[in-house]
């Protein structure tokens, strides 16, 4: 299995690219909830209404998930988390793509001008972020980390 070779070094630079990304796309999308929700509603998966809750909640899950991972902290769980969120932002540009919904993305601005279309290049960036994520999840070392999972 490829997982003995996750050590150290290299589980630390995963969780830290995996950290400030994490960090830099819910800056902008806390700053500016409102343009965030107009956002989550153009991709057309969610009930009405229910796309100013997850514009509200979302990025701050997102920054929470990558402070973790920075810190060392609860780094599993953060772990998971993104997972689990990279899942989701995969389903989500998968479908809209699926039914030729031609949209903003969304994933680290808001604002029109600097923000990115969807695309394959979009699901294909967050399948690297799944990777990083089984590297950091299957470590077997658990230096620089302050809760590490019981042995």
């Amino acid at each position: 299995m490829i997982a003995k070779y996750f050590k150290s070094p290299v589980v630390l630079i995963s969780r830290l690219i995996l950290g400030v990304v994490f960090i830099y796309a819910s800056i902008d999308k806390i700053v500016n909830p409102g343009d965030f929700a107009k956002i989550v509603g153009n991709y057309h998966v969610l009930p009405l209404g229910s796309e100013n809750l997850v514009a509200i909640f979302l990025p701050w899950l997102e920054f929470f998930a990558g402070a973790c991972l920075i810190a060392g902290v609860m780094v599993d769980g953060a772990t998971i988390l993104v997972v689990i969120m990279n899942i989701v932002f995969i389903f989500a540009i998968t479908q809209a793509l699926a039914r030729g919904i031609s949209i903003e993305c969304g994933c680290f601005s808001v604002s029109s001008e600097a923000g990115s279309s969807i695309g394959i290049k979009t699901i294909l960036r967050d399948i690297g972020y799944l990777f990083l994520a089984y590297i950091v999840y299957y470590r077997k070392d658990y230096s620089l980390e302050f809760f590490p999972k019981s042995i």
